[in-house]
């Protein structure tokens, strides 16, 4: 991706992050060096024992980048939507996007979700639409089997769309995890040109992104420290901190 946003120029309001904690977190580790994409050479340290090591001086500077973007979007009120759909990125996604007001999605990408946006608009009205209804009784008058099927129908709706309910447009920028899973989000968000920033291993093209941070994107404690490193950055971005 080529995006306009000179993210080196941005105020920087970052913390010093700890390389210690990096690497006891586990963001060291790439994957195995067979694997990998030659784009992301810029961010590896050394190969040991078949596997890649990333630079964590590298990582813990393009996080930075990161927390400074999402401050910004947070001080100028714009919208961050996060998203983490593999299953150790789903608990943190959610905890730490909901902890700093920013929408996110957990559950499957689904194909269409920027670029039908006017489609998946309507299907967040009807989730509320038939979440109200049953809350407020305005179903009584239908068969129990008729109830069962809403009740099915808004569960399948609040699968996909819980995180982003209160999303009126598509966002101003997308943070990932794992670029390499999320492909789909990354091809619309550069249709509609959505900036996106996301937590990439080496095994993944830097040049899908438009701000990569290179990290292990599999061990659960990498994961969560990057995710919460960018909620922060939004929360505080928001409070003006």
């Amino acid at each position: 991706m080529t995006s306009s946003i000179d993210f080196t120029n941005l105020p920087d309001k970052a913390p010093e992050f700890d390389l210690a904690q990096l690497l006891e977190a586990g963001a060291h580790f790439g994957h195995q060096s067979s694997k990998w994409h030659p784009q992301m050479k810029q961010f590896i340290y050394m190969e040991k024992d078949g596997v890649h090591i990333f630079d964590l001086a590298k990582t813990a500077e393009q996080l930075r980048l990161a927390y400074n973007y999402a401050y910004q979007l947070g001080s100028q009120k714009k919208s961050l939507l996060m998203v983490g759909t593999k299953r150790q990125a789903k608990e943190f996604v959610q905890a730490a996007a909901t902890d700093a007001g920013t929408y996110y999605i957990t559950s499957r990408w689904l194909g269409g979700l920027l670029t039908n946006w006017e489609q998946v608009g309507k299907s967040i009205k009807r989730m509320v639409k038939i979440e109200t209804g049953l809350q407020n009784n305005a179903y009584d008058k239908l068969t129990k089997y008729e109830r069962v099927q809403l009740e099915k129908e808004v569960n399948r709706l609040r699968r996909f769309f819980d995180g982003i309910r209160g999303m009126k447009e598509i966002p101003d920028a997308i943070f990932v995890v794992d670029s390499v899973r999320e492909n789909i989000a990354l091809k619309e968000a550069q249709t509609m040109n959505v900036p996106v920033f996301a937590l990439v291993d080496s095994n993944a093209d830097p040049r899908d992104v438009d701000l990569a941070i290179p990290a292990n994107d599999d061990a659960m404690g990498s994961i969560k420290y990057i995710v919460e490193a960018i909620a922060a950055g939004y929360k505080a971005g928001k409070a003006g901190k």
